[in-house]
């Protein structure tokens, strides 16, 4: 089973959705990128099912994102920190609308992630998403725990990260031999 046909299988037909997302986003020439998990998993070395794809565009094209991705097909439900997108499938498209992340897609890179291309957060974006997830006290403690994980992945594929992470983080996350 490839990769695409194992994320199809978890999601239910995700790969389709992801596909018509990224196209219609290519499409419209909206600057994106996925972020959250995703990300981490296109930087980690082993990967992990997520039925969520989390993304990001430039702030000037929220509206046109919106009006692109319900013009394939999607249909959208506004929440305070974002967007959230639903096709036919069981995955989860997650437009992130906070400024945090509002210059993501400057620095993105081209990505195979579940055999599917798209454009993901940096690496260094990567990290600072992740750690600011873990940051955000209002989450569930099971998606804080899983922010955590994603941390510690990033970390052993990428052993100089150990660096750029919070003490609070250094006391929960194994340092990388040779650090």
């Amino acid at each position: 089973m490839t990769p695409k046909q194992f994320f199809d299988w978890q999601t239910s037909g995700g790969t389709d959705d992801v596909m018509r997302m990224i196209d219609a986003l290519e499409r419209a020439d909206i600057s994106w990128c996925a972020i959250g998990g995703v990300a981490v998993n296109h930087w980690a070395v082993e990967p992990m099912v997520t039925r969520d794809v989390d993304f990001v565009v430039v702030t000037e094209s929220i509206d046109l994102c919106v009006q692109s991705l319900e013009g394939v097909g999607f249909t959208s439900e506004s929440f305070p920190w974002s967007i959230n997108f639903k096709g036919r499938s069981h995955v989860s498209l997650q437009l992130s609308t906070e400024a945090f992340y509002e210059t993501f897609p400057s620095r993105s890179v081209a990505a195979d992630v579940h055999g599917i291309l798209m454009r993901v957060a940096s690496l260094g974006d990567t990290l600072r998403g992740k750690i600011k997830a873990w940051r955000t006290a209002e989450r569930r403690q099971s998606k804080r725990i899983k922010d955590l994980a994603d941390i510690a992945r990033l970390v052993e594929a990428y052993p100089d990260l150990w660096v750029s992470l919070p003490d609070e983080l250094k006391a929960q996350i194994e340092k990388p031999t040779g650090q």
